[in-house]
């Protein structure tokens, strides 16, 4: 398998183009399935999670065409299957995102348990007892959610815990279901909110966006003629290739992106000593030459600190000035990263859920091996300023989530390359 090989202390500096959010196109791409005409996605990533959820929405007779911008057209009209089985979903579990889809739609799903990251327990029980109170049979059987309903109906539902997937999948759901849902607790992130606008883009009548309590009138059917939506940047690729920038005490400006959904981690970056300035689709970071100053966080739903760029400013802190403690509320199992650092000098003392970092001032080189998507990202800006030659290997979870990383680094001045399998 591919590894980067990564020489460290070179600071970063120049401009970069953001990509499309993964979270984001993942859920949208499965939303189309409720439309009755074909519709065009545009600002899609170029990642592994997208060619899987293709191959999967093809598996099922979906029509499928992709321009030379990466726009995908999706015309579900041609649909025979209503599957997503083992061997796709196992990679990624975002394809539990067609369930609610295909039974408020066609009425039947056949779908894998989900698998994907191992940073810890994510079960899909909201997804199903909620779905069951809007009136689907459910049974689990073998690994697989078998799912019918003849229609679905609108009724309260006060989610156990805030879940991403879980509200999206309902929200789907709710669309083209009878009567008026109301989905209470519902996760507010940033991409939760670009599915919903999507959906009304397709006819959908949902309120509340952004809020945790969205309400969604069902309607008889979705579908816009010649309808295109972009999808929003991503918000976490954006907060990584800004802390690059900061433990390489260099600077950046990032283009394509929102300042406006990253409010928790600009703060954090400016707590660690970054001249941060923004204007409406731009972030500029300058660290002025100066070694980052340690930051303490806790990780908790949006708009709080996301735990998606934990990883990210524990490597930050490992090089940091002072103490900083990072505490993770969301996910049990994720500070697998924290080992690898250590076998680079990092001073990180884990006590349960919490990470205690004494920065130093330099890291050494090692041979790394990626355990997770945000871990990988984590071990890649360490290696930036790492003293020597740094080979981290298993790098197909990084490939998840950021498109061309390698590239996208050495443009701004990184020393890093792509060893081939």
């Amino acid at each position: 398998m591919d590894k980067l090989l990564i020489n460290g202390g070179n600071a970063l500096n120049g401009e970069l183009r953001i990509s499309g959010a993964k979270n984001a196109a993942l859920p949208i791409l499965a939303g189309a399935l409720l439309s009755e005409t074909p519709v065009t996605i545009g600002n899609i990533p170029h990642l592994h999670d997208i060619t899987t959820t293709m191959e999967l929405l093809g598996r099922m007779g979906v029509q499928l065409t992709v321009d030379e911008k990466m726009n995908i057209e999706v015309d579900s009209s041609t649909i025979d299957k209503y599957e997503a089985p083992y061997e796709l979903v196992k990679t990624m579990r975002a394809s539990i995102l067609v369930l609610g889809p295909l039974l408020s739609r066609f009425g039947q799903a056949y779908v894998s348990l989900p698998g994907g990251c191992a940073i810890g327990t994510r079960p899909v029980d909201i997804h199903l007892d909620s779905l069951i109170k809007m009136g689907a049979d459910i049974k689990v059987e073998s690994g697989y959610i078998h799912a019918t309903a003849k229609k679905l109906k609108g009724c309260r539902l006060v989610l156990d815990k805030i879940t991403v997937t879980g509200t999206e999948n309902l929200l789907m759901a709710a669309t083209l279901a009878e009567g008026v849902t109301i989905i209470e607790n519902a996760a507010k992130e940033p991409e939760v909110s670009d599915l919903a606008y999507f959906l009304n883009k397709m006819g959908a009548k949902i309120s509340g966006i952004g809020t945790d309590i969205l309400e969604i009138e069902g309607v008889e059917k979705l579908g816009v003629e010649n309808l295109h939506y972009d999808i929003m940047p991503d918000r976490i690729e954006t907060g990584t290739y800004l802390v690059a920038a900061a433990i390489t005490r260099g600077k950046i400006k990032v283009k394509d992106t929102s300042p406006d959904i990253l409010d928790a981690v600009l703060d954090k970056l400016k707590e660690a000593g970054a001249k941060i300035t923004a204007g409406e689709n731009w972030i500029e970071l300058d660290m002025e030459g100066r070694q980052a100053k340690a930051v303490s966080l806790r990780t908790a739903p949006y708009p709080a600190f996301p735990t998606d760029m934990q990883a990210q400013f524990t490597a930050l802190n490992s090089v940091a000035e002072g103490v900083g403690i990072i505490t993770e509320t969301v996910f049990e199992n994720r500070f697998m990263h924290v080992q690898e650092l250590q076998r680079m000098g990092a001073n990180i003392q884990l006590e349960s859920n919490t990470a205690i970092c004494t920065g130093s001032e330099a890291l050494t080189a090692a041979p790394m091996m990626a355990t997770d998507l945000r871990a990988s990202a984590s071990l890649v800006l360490a290696a930036l300023v790492a003293e020597g030659e740094t080979l981290v290997d298993r790098i197909y979870h990084i490939d998840r989530g950021y498109v061309h990383i390698e590239e996208k680094l050495a443009q701004l001045g990184a020393s890093i390359r792509r060893i081939p399998r």
